[in-house]
């Protein structure tokens, strides 16, 4: 009975922390936004090269009334869904490749590090070249761009999974297969989410990157386009519009994530 009610108190005290964390960000965004406000009304910065809260919503607006926000929006972040979910299956797949093949591995090595130091942008012309100035070459720079980290990143989390529990495993007459599905899988959880934060940021880097190239669609597009006509609300509504993007999709791998946990 006793246990019980410390447990009641503990996930109480929990959801209190959270409560207050949620707040205190929300505050803290609050508070950005009015002295951003604020500066600008008096003149403190420049709204014309710094905009202002007011003139973000008002180029919000018109490009609803245009009809212009959501097909931005939405070329966006199809690019991004398609590009973050080929990354995630190929990483993932051929880190499991490399884990069943430490011969591969060895061999593959130095051109993934390699790879993965390479400045990707810099092929941004031989892709569109290859690809075509569409959007078959902005899914290519993202792929480029976030599937050598995901391979890397949860390789090394398959290599080094606990060495006894495998031993175990083998104990138990288990073939690699079944030790990679009952422990190594399952052990990697963690670092498997943690790869697809990182992939879903290098995704947007790749495609954003990709839209400033060849796009006449997207939010890359409209920030390009803004820079062209010094037209700063526009440049900083589609940062806003990106970061409002990115946050919706952070909390979604979140959510998913705490729904696995509490199945796993």
């Amino acid at each position: 009975m006793k246990a019980k009610e410390e447990h009641k108190k503990y996930l109480r005290k929990q959801k209190q922390n959270t409560i207050k964390v949620i707040v205190i960000q929300i505050m803290i965004l609050a508070s950005f936004l009015i002295l951003w406000q604020i500066l600008s009304d008096n003149k403190i910065i420049n709204s014309f090269l710094c905009s202002s809260p007011k003139k973000v919503v008002d180029t919000i607006i018109n490009l609803y009334q245009t009809n212009d926000l959501f097909v931005h929006v939405w070329v966006t972040l199809k690019e991004i869904l398609i590009s973050f979910g080929l990354g995630a299956l190929i990483g993932i797949a051929f880190a499991a490749i490399l884990w069943f093949s430490p011969f591969l591995s060895r061999v593959l090595d130095p051109y993934l590090t390699i790879l993965n130091s390479l400045p990707k942008v810099s092929l941004g012309p031989i892709i569109i070249i290859w690809a075509g100035a569409n959007q078959n070459s902005i899914i290519t720079m993202a792929l480029l761009i976030s599937v050598i980290s995901t391979i890397i990143s949860v390789y090394v989390g398959f290599k080094h999974t606990n060495n006894t529990s495998i031993k175990l495993m083998k104990s138990f007459k288990a073939n690699k297969f079944q030790i990679f599905t009952k422990v190594v899988l399952p052990s990697n959880f963690n670092t498997i989410i943690s790869s697809l934060k990182i992939n879903l940021s290098m995704t947007f880097v790749g495609v954003i990157m990709g839209e400033l190239l060849v796009s006449k669609e997207g939010l890359g597009y409209l920030i390009n386009y803004g820079s062209q006509v010094f037209n700063t609300n526009l440049v900083i509504t589609g940062v806003i519009l990106l970061g409002v993007l990115t946050s919706i999709l952070y909390f979604i791998i979140l959510f998913i994530e705490n729904k696995l946990k509490k199945e796993w």
